[in-house]
C-alpha cells in the first residue's frame, strides 16, 4: 500500500492507521516515513502528519538515554526527562477528550461525568484511610495509576469505559493499542532510567515516575503489560532474571516526596493490571514472616515468568508492526535452479545438462569440466613435487595446473553470477570448501616463511601440543631468532604434554622455528597435522592438489571493506584485536577495515546498531563489505543482518545492494547460537541470589533494618553505574537481599 501510486495522498485512513500504530513503531521506521519515503506533507492528514513529527521527537529523545542511564555518571538526566516528558504524558491523557470533542460531545458533559466518578473514588479511598487530614484533602484529584491503585473491586474498574473506546468506531484498535504518544519501549526505558538514578529521592524524579504511572494506567491493560514486558528486557528478548530484577526496583519505587495519602499502593497497582496473580510483599519473605522459609526471589521470578506469557500478543504484533516477511514459513528453501529445475516433473538431468539454449547449464557444464580437468592436472603435478622435492613454484606441471584450476574459478563465478543460490549445489560447495581449506594452508605456510607475529613459534606449540614429532634434522639458531624468556616460557607451559621432555622439547626438536631448513610439503604436512583433528579430514585435506599447490591470491588491491565485530569483551572501535594483520592487509591489497564500536557486556540489539553505524560509514567508500565477527560478535552480525533485512527499504539496501552491499562473512570461533556458558551462567546466578538472600535473613538479628537498606542503596547506585556493568541496569545482587 505505501508503495502504490506515490504521485497521489494517502487513503484518509490509511494515514490515521500510520498515525495510530507510530508509537509502536521504531525510530528508523518514522525517520523513513517522515524523510525518505519522497512523499510530501500533503500527502498526509495534517492532524496526523503533526502527531508522526511529535513522535519522532520524543521517539528521538528517547534513544538518546536508551543504553545511557543510571548511576553517577548521569545525575542530571531526570531533569532532562522531566523537559519533554510532562508534555508527552499531558498529550497522551488528553488524547481521549480530544475525541469526544471531535465526536460533538459537549465537554461540560464529559468533564462533569469525570467529576463525578473521581469524586465517588476519592470518598471510596478516604472512608478506608484515616491518616488524611483537612490539608491533605483539600484539592486532592485522584491521578490514573492512583485511581486504579485505589479500587478495591477490580470488576468495577472495567465497568467504567474509556472516552476514547465510547465515541470511537474504532475502538478495538483502541483496546489494543490505546493513545499514548509513548509506546511501551519508549515508557519502560524512561522507567528504568528512573529507577536506577541516584537521585530516587528526587521530587523530579519522583514525578517522572509517577507521570509514567499515569500514563499507563490511562492506557487499556495491554498497553501496561507490554511496558512491564519489556522492563528490563533490553529488545524485548523475554530474559526472566532481568525483568524479576527490574521488577523488584518498580514494586520498591520511592515515593517519599508525596503526601502519604497520594502514595500508591504498587502491588495493587500491578495486581489490577494483571488479574489472577498475587504480586509477592517482601515483608511476609524476611525473617519472621509468613513465608520466610521461601526465596522471595523466586516468588518475584514465577510473577516475570508470568509477565512474559501474557505478553506473548505484544510482542507479536510488535514485530508484525515493525519486521517485514519476505517469505512464510510454508515457502520452500530458496535453493539453487539447477537442483529446482531437476526437481521439476517435466525435465530430467539429461535434458538439464544437454540444453544448448541455456546459459545457466551451458555455464554449470563448463565449470564442472575444468574442474575435473584442473584435478587431473593437480594430481600430476603433486606427484611431481613429492618426487623431486622442489618448491610448487619451480615446477612447470604446477603452473599448468594452477593455471587450469584459475579458469575452473572464473567459471565458477560465471555460475554464481547467474544464479545466486549456486554455492549450495553440492558440486559448488565442495569445490567451495577445498578452496577455503587450500587458503587457510596458504595463509598459515606465508605466515611462516614471512615470521609474521610469532607464528613459528604458536605453529611449534601447536605441533607439540598434538603430540607431533619432527623428522627433520634440528636446525641452529633458535635462540638468536627468539628472545630466551620466550621459549623458556613455551617450553615450561607445553612441556607437561609430553613426558619425554628432553627429547622433544620446544627448544630441542623445533620444526617451524627454522622453515628455510624444511622442504615445502613438509611444512604443508605439518600444517595441516597441526590445524586439523579429524583423521579423515586430515587425510582428505592433504591429498588435496588445491593445497600441495599454494595457489595465491591474484595480486594487487581489493574493491572491498571489512567490519569487525568482536567479542562481550571488546572496546569497540577503539579495539586492538587483529590490528597487526588489517594494517598488512591495508597494506597489501588496499582493503580498508571499519571496527563496529560494539560495548562490553552490551545486548545484541545495541551491538548490531553499532554494526550498523560502521556499515553506513563503509558503504560511503563505494565498496561492498564482508563482516568479520568473533564469539558474541558473530551472533551480533547475525542480529543485524536481521534487523537490515526486516527492517526499511533503505536498511535492506545496505545489505542487498550489487554496488555496496554484502557480499561475505567470517565467523571466528563463532557463538551465534550461544553456548553452554549462557544458561548454565543463568542458572548458577539464579542459585547464588537464592542462596544469599537466605543467608541474609540470618543476619537481620544483627543489623537494624535502615542500615540494611542504605548497604543496599549504595550497592545499587555502584552496579548502575555505566562505567560499572553498562549493560546490567538491573539490581542484579544487592535487590535479593
Amino acid at each position: 500500500v505505501w508503495g502504490e501510486k506515490p504521485q497521489l495522498p494517502l487513503d484518509p485512513s490509511f494515514s490515521n492507521l500510520i498515525s495510530r500504530i507510530a508509537p509502536y513503531m521504531t525510530f528508523r521506521q518514522i525517520s523513513y516515513v517522515l524523510n525518505s519515503s519522497g512523499r510530501p506533507s500533503n500527502h498526509w492528514q495534517p492532524f496526523d502528519l503533526k502527531r508522526l513529527r511529535y513522535v519522532y521527537s520524543v521517539k528521538k529523545k528517547v534513544q538518546e538515554i536508551s543504553e545511557s542511564y543510571g548511576g553517577l555518571s548521569f545525575l542530571p538526566q531526570s531533569f532532562f526527562v522531566s523537559i519533554f516528558l510532562g508534555e508527552a504524558t499531558r498529550s497522551s491523557l488528553r488524547a481521549p477528550m480530544d475525541i469526544v470533542a471531535e465526536n460533538h460531545v459537549k465537554p461540560e458533559a464529559a468533564d462533569h461525568t469525570k467529576r463525578t466518578v473521581l469524586s465517588k473514588l476519592r470518598r471510596h479511598r478516604l472512608e478506608g484511610s484515616s491518616r488524611l487530614t483537612e490539608e491533605d484533602n483539600e484539592g486532592f484529584v485522584m491521578s490514573p495509576a492512583s485511581r486504579v491503585a485505589s479500587l478495591s473491586n477490580l470488576h468495577l474498574q472495567h465497568e467504567q469505559p474509556r472516552l476514547a473506546s465510547k465515541y470511537n468506531s474504532s475502538s478495538g484498535v483502541e483496546d489494543l493499542l490505546g493513545d499514548s504518544l509513548l509506546g511501551p519501549q519508549d515508557v519502560a526505558i524512561l522507567l528504568q532510567a528512573g529507577l536506577t538514578s541516584v537521585m530516587k529521592g528526587s521530587t523530579v524524579v519522583q514525578l517522572n515516575q509517577r507521570m509514567l504511572l499515569d500514563l499507563m494506567a490511562s492506557q487499556p491493560r495491554t498497553f501496561a503489560i507490554a511496558v512491564l514486558a519489556e522492563l528490563g528486557t533490553p529488545g524485548s528478548q523475554g530474559v526472566p532474571r532481568a525483568l524479576t530484577s527490574a521488577l523488584m526496583a518498580f514494586i520498591e519505587m520511592d515515593q517519599s516526596s508525596f503526601k502519604p495519602a497520594h502514595r500508591i499502593d504498587i502491588h495493587n497497582l500491578l495486581e489490577s493490571w494483571l488479574p489472577g496473580l498475587k504480586i509477592p510483599r517482601r515483608d511476609d519473605y524476611l525473617a519472621g514472616g509468613r513465608w520466610a522459609r521461601q526465596s522471595y526471589y523466586d516468588a518475584i521470578f514465577g510473577v516475570s515468568v508470568s509477565i512474559l506469557d501474557l505478553a506473548e500478543v505484544y510482542s507479536g504484533l510488535k514485530l508484525r508492526i515493525q519486521r517485514v516477511r519476505h517469505s512464510n514459513e510454508s515457502d520452500p528453501v530458496p535453493g539453487p535452479k539447477e537442483e529446482s529445475f531437476l526437481t521439476g516433473v517435466e525435465t530430467s538431468s539429461d535434458e538439464f545438462h544437454n540444453n544448448a539454449n541455456s546459459k545457466l547449464a551451458t555455464s554449470i557444464n563448463a565449470a564442472k569440466e575444468k574442474i575435473a580437468t584442473a584435478d587431473d592436472l593437480g594430481k600430476s603435478a603433486v606427484f611431481e613435487l613429492k618426487s623431486s622435492g622442489k618448491p610448487s613454484k619451480e615446477c612447470a606441471s604446477c603452473a599448468s595446473a594452477i593455471s587450469a584450476y584459475k579458469k575452473a574459478f572464473a567459471a565458477c563465478a560465471q555460475v554464481l553470477s547467474l544464479d545466486k543460490n549456486a554455492f549450495q549445489a553440492h558440486w559448488f560447495k565442495s569445490f567451495f570448501r577445498r578452496n577455503y581449506d587450500a587458503l587457510m594452508v596458504k595463509s598459515v605456510y606465508d605466515n611462516v616463511i614471512e615470521d609474521v607475529d610469532n607464528v613459528r613459534i604458536w605453529m611449534d606449540a601447536l605441533r607439540r601440543g598434538s603430540s607431533l614429532r619432527s623428522t627433520v634434522p634440528v636446525c641452529d639458531g633458535l635462540e638468536s631468532n627468539y628472545p630466551r624468556s620466550i621459549l623458556d616460557d613455551l617450553d615450561k607451559v607445553f612441556s607437561p604434554i609430553s613426558s619425554t621432555q628432553g627429547e622433544n622439547s620446544f627448544i630441542t626438536n623445533p620444526f617451524f622455528a627454522c622453515p628455510e631448513k624444511q622442504k615445502e610439503q613438509d611444512i604443508v604436512d605439518a600444517i595441516i597435522a597441526a590445524l586439523f583433528y579429524d583423521p579423515s579430514e586430515r587425510e582428505f585435506i592433504a591429498n588435496d592438489p588445491l593445497v600441495r599447490l599454494l595457489i595465491p591470491n591474484d595480486p594487487g588491491n581489493y574493491n572491498f571493506t571489512i567490519i569487525t565485530a568482536m567479542g562481550v569483551i571488546t572496546e569497540g572501535k577503539k579495539g586492538r584485536e587483529l590490528e597487526k594483520a588489517v594494517e598488512r592487509l591495508k597494506k597489501k591489497r588496499g582493503v580498508v577495515t571499519v571496527r563496529a564500536d560494539t560495548g562490553t557486556a552490551r545486548s545484541v540489539d545495541y551491538n548490531a546498531n553499532k554494526i550498523e553505524e560502521a556499515v553506513e560509514q563503509a558503504v560511503k567508500l563505494g565498496r561492498p563489505y564482508g563482516l568479520v565477527g568473533y564469539s558474541q560478535g558473530c551472533a551480533n552480525e547475525f542480529n543485524f543482518e536481521s534487523l537490515m533485512l526486516s527492517g526499511t527499504p533503505d536498511q535492506q539496501k545496505l545489505l542487498i545492494s550489487s554496488e555496496t552491499g554484502l557480499i561475505c562473512r567470517q565467523l571466528l570461533f563463532s557463538a551465534a547460537n550461544g553456548s553452554v556458558h549462557g544458561p548454565a551462567g543463568e542458572a548458577k546466578a539464579h542459585q547464588l541470589i537464592t542462596m544469599s538472600e537466605d543467608f541474609f535473613k540470618y543476619q537481620q538479628g544483627y543489623f537494624s533494618r535502615a542500615f540494611i537498606s542504605s548497604t543496599l542503596n549504595i550497592i545499587n547506585d555502584i552496579l548502575d553505574s555505566d562505567r560499572v556493568l553498562p549493560n546490567r541496569r538491573s539490581k542484579f545482587l544487592s535487590r535479593r537481599t
